[in-house]
């Protein structure tokens, strides 16, 4: 060790001598922009390969203490990095040249790609820099916040779950709306869970009919678009990333009683406004009963748990409706023959709790003139805020081209992704005693989480597990009037939900130039997702413990494939012209396989197996569903002088959902683009592009899921004889819900675009609504689904980058975005007008009212009457009509 620290000594003092005594020489200029002359304000000068560095004033002035012998590198967003030789001179006056392949910004748009200044319809790019910086296991995340028009929403705080992204607002009732996703030019229909986020290039977020027309079938919910990183031209180059965090509860509680004492006074003071308004009782008489009550049990209307101490004779509550001020917390109860201790429990803090992530990965990337290559592995361990939930993932992929002749190039990309998950509470997003977070947020302060014996100590049981209090009579003989025989809490460590899986995605690509200005592209894509879930519930405690406890087993696989053909032509014409015209085919088939099994009477907890258990459920199952799209289309896109941009597409898709004689439905766009700053007349030299733009165009959506067209039926065992039920009424002629797009606005960068963004108006109409059309119950079945109903939804959506600070140490970029939209439904099926409401005809669904004229997901609620004089009660009126 001796050795080592003398030889790191010796390098230092000889890189500090030749620093001693290098010649330094003081260099001062000016950095000019070589087209237009002017100063480029706080351009970086560094000294290559020296921490020593710079930049311009605002007038792009410098002054640099450099070795006579270094090298200055002058660089800035923008423009084409430069290098130069100090030697002799003590003024060097640079000239950037503007980097226009990073001016010309490209966008990945359908079935290819186009610059930033040419593209006629709306889309937002999030580049890596920004989905680097996430720790989170969805990569949609990213999107969060970022994208104008868009919201992202999440009714689960499951580690594995995946925001709901809704794109200038909900355009179908009864259809899905989420938006299509396409990974590397291909239709992506694998978990969003599987991909890394460090694997990821951009996401491009296509909004209107001129960006996603293409994609008719699938596109009229807009269209994610996610590219994967490739290798640049140049050296091998590593990269290691390691992320470590530390998750917690982030959300605020709600504003609630948490003292055991106040708790009492408010349930005391709901009884006595009971017995004095609704029965009569005095003052004095109203409180005996209510005071006596409140901790009896629930058929006494009590609450059943009395968790104070208080002197014989004397009542919990006082006269004054407060905490009587001898109540001391805590109270020992002799029930038979067993001393128990009653102590009200935190149960927010027993249910949550801080744990750790991390997040490796590492890529080796090298590409020369004739290849690139790509690899990388990524390592994540995720635990949650609960007990029992935690996640590990590791994905791999590799991606490599290679220009096997100048007319020849081709191109793989494969990914892998291996994941367990176990998240114990099962029952997320629902109110019932599963879900831990209901059960620990409704749950009243007074009832103690576990049973304690005389002394404070938890209990165990005979399987040395810590006893936990059910509401069942088994602490001290109480029983809870609300959530009896359950505790969310010990289920989380007692249950078991595990999925784990395996997931792969592969992409090739061949690339044919001929005639000079003609490429064919030929692109195969497959995805295979396949997951097994063990849901296991325990046989000691809770609703199962009578059966003996339960298995459950559940095998999902997913296949798909995509095949496409594009033939391209590209062609300048009389030096101003540009014309590209793409033809294609698509055909995308997806096949999902389910296969599920029950039983109960577990042999032990840790057998997780069905042969684990003996006696056999009785609802075994497995399922098949098939999907089909298929699609002819056409591209073409023109612009005169880099000035002025014009495109138009068609699409002709056959979806499999629908009948074969309404299978075929027709899509198109038309956009145009003008750049303004283009024009000789037009004199801003602080103005780098200005853009107005106009795009209309219609998409579809088939997603109602399959077989709708024809009826249903189930095979049923009748006392050993197949019988077969009906189950959904079909429908021959439904067919596409169309969704009707304008757009329109401006895309500007203002100076040196230290200032960009955009503002855009748009109007979406959803035509031949895919609705679901309500009969009575006497015909035998609910409803169907047909072609009626019309909604919009319209507004403005705009988005403002600025930098504040661009400088050698500093960049500090501001974002801002912001939409306003309205949604209204214009038109319903007269089957589904059952209730007239302010003017307004529909139906109830809930607590929502869908009515014509209304935004969807309109709250139906009472309408406030005043208050009852006599009883001081608040009244509704009973019927809205």
């Amino acid at each position: 060790m001796r050795k080592i620290c003398l030889l790191i000594t010796a390098f230092v003092m000889l890189a500090w001598s030749s620093v001693a005594f290098a010649q330094n020489v003081k260099v001062s200029g000016v950095v000019t922009d070589a087209s237009s002359g002017e100063a480029v304000p706080f351009a970086s000068v560094m000294v290559k390969g020296s921490m020593t560095g710079t930049s311009t004033n605002a007038e792009g002035h410098y002054s640099i203490t450099v070795p006579k012998d270094g090298i200055l590198v002058f660089s800035f967003m923008g423009y084409i990095s430069q290098e130069v030789a100090v030697g002799n001179k003590a003024v060097i006056n640079v000239k950037l040249e503007v980097d226009q392949q990073q001016l010309d910004e490209t966008i990945v748009v359908a079935f290819g790609t186009a610059t930033k200044e040419s593209f006629t319809g709306s889309a937002s790019v999030i580049k890596s820099e920004s989905i680097e910086k996430m720790q989170a296991t969805s990569v949609t995340r990213a999107l969060e916040g970022k994208v104008a028009g868009v919201q992202l929403t999440t009714s689960s705080g499951s580690l594995s779950a995946k925001p709901s992204i809704i794109i200038r607002g909900i355009s179908s009732i009864s259809a899905g709306s989420s938006p299509l996703y396409i990974v590397d030019g291909v239709p992506y229909d694998g978990d969003l869970n599987n991909i890394n986020n460090s694997d990821i290039e951009s996401m491009t977020v296509l909004k209107d009919a001129a960006s996603n027309a293409l994609y008719g079938a699938r596109g009229a919910n807009g269209v994610i678009m996610i590219t994967t990183k490739k290798a640049k031209k140049g050296q091998a180059v590593v990269t290691l990333d390691a992320k470590v965090g530390v998750n917690s509860k982030a959300a605020r509680d709600y504003d609630y009683i948490r003292e055991p004492g106040q708790y009492y006074e408010a349930y005391y003071l709901s009884r006595y406004n009971y017995f004095v308004n609704a029965q009569g009782l005095s003052s004095a008489a109203a409180y005996q009963k209510a005071a006596s009550t409140i901790t009896q049990s629930a058929k006494n209307g009590g609450l059943g748990y009395n968790v104070y101490t208080l002197p014989e004779g004397e009542n919990l509550i006082g006269m004054n409706g407060k905490l009587n001020p001898n109540a001391t917390l805590g109270r020992i109860v002799d029930y038979n023959g067993q001393k128990y201790y009653l102590y009200p429990d935190d149960w927010m803090k027993e249910a949550y709790k801080s744990s750790l992530r991390q997040e490796y990965n590492v890529s080796v990337a090298a590409g020369n003139d004739k290849s690139t290559f790509l690899a990388s592995f990524g390592y994540l361990d995720n635990n949650g805020i609960i007990e029992g939930e935690n996640m590990k993932r590791y994905t791999a992929r590799l991606k490599a081209d290679y220009q096997a002749k100048d007319w020849l190039k081709v191109g793989a990309n494969m990914s892998y992704t291996n994941f367990t998950w176990n998240n114990a509470n099962g029952s997320e997003g629902s109110s019932d005693t599963g879900n831990i977070f209901a059960f620990a947020n409704s749950i009243a302060p007074i009832y103690p989480l576990y049973i304690r014996d005389e002394n404070g100590n938890i209990m165990k049981d005979e399987h040395g597990l810590k006893r936990y209090d059910y509401g069942n009579a088994a602490n001290a003989g109480l029983s809870r009037p609300v959530q009896s025989n359950s505790n969310g809490l010990q289920a989380v460590t007692l249950d078991k939900i595990q999925t784990e899986g395996n997931a792969f995605a592969g992409t090739g690509f061949a690339e044919v130039k001929f005639l000079k200005d003609f490429t064919f592209t030929f692109n195969v894509g497959v995805g295979l997702d396949e997951s097994r879930t063990t849901d296991i519930s325990n046989m000691w405690y809770g609703q199962f413990a009578t059966d003996g406890g339960t298995i459950a087993k559940a095998h999902e696989r997913q296949f798909y494939y995509n095949l496409q053909e594009l033939l391209s032509y590209d062609k300048t014409i009389a030096g101003n012209h540009h014309l590209n015209v793409l033809l294609g085919h698509e055909n995308y088939t997806r096949d999902v396989y389910g296969l599920s099994a029950y039983k109960k009477k577990l042999f032990a907890s840790n057998v997780t197996e069905l042969d684990g258990a003996v006696v056999d459920g009785q609802n075994a199952s497995s399922s098949r569903s098939s999907y089909n799209n298929e699609g002819y289309f056409a591209r073409a896109m023109y612009d005169f002088d880099s000035k002025i941009f014009l495109s138009a597409s068609y699409r002709r898709d056959a979806s499999s959902r629908f009948h074969p004689d309404y299978r075929w439905g027709d899509f198109w766009s038309a956009g145009v683009g003008y750049l303004i700053n283009k024009e000789p007349w037009f004199n801003a030299p602080w103005v780098d592009m200005l853009k107005i733009k106009a795009s209309i165009g219609s998409q579809g959506n088939d997603n109602i899921g399959s077989y709708r067209y024809t009826d249903t039926y189930y095979i049923q065992n009748a006392d050993g004889e197949v019988s077969v039920v009906f189950n959904t009424k079909g429908n021959k002629k439904v067919t596409w819900e169309t969704n009707t797009n304008f757009n329109a606005g401006a895309d500007f960068e203002f100076f040196n675009n230290r200032l960009s963004g955009s503002v855009e108006y748009f109007y979406r109409k959803t035509s031949d609504m895919l609705y679901w059309v309500t009969v009575p119950s006497s015909q035998g079945y609910s409803g169907y689904y047909g072609n009626v109903g019309d909604m919009r939804n319209s507004g403005v959506e705009f988005a403002i980058n600025a930098t504040a600070i661009r400088s050698h140490n500093v960049n500090w970029d501001i974002y801002l975005n912001a939409t306003n939209y309205s949604n209204k439904i214009i038109r319903l099926p007269e089957a589904n007008k059952k209730k007239t409401v302010e003017g307004h005809s529909g139906y109830a669904t809930g607590n929502k009212f869908v009515g014509e004229g209304l935004s969807l997901n309109t709250f139906l609620m009472p309408k406030y009457a005043g208050v009852e004089p006599t009883t001081g009660l608040s009244m509704w009126y009973k019927d809205v009509t």
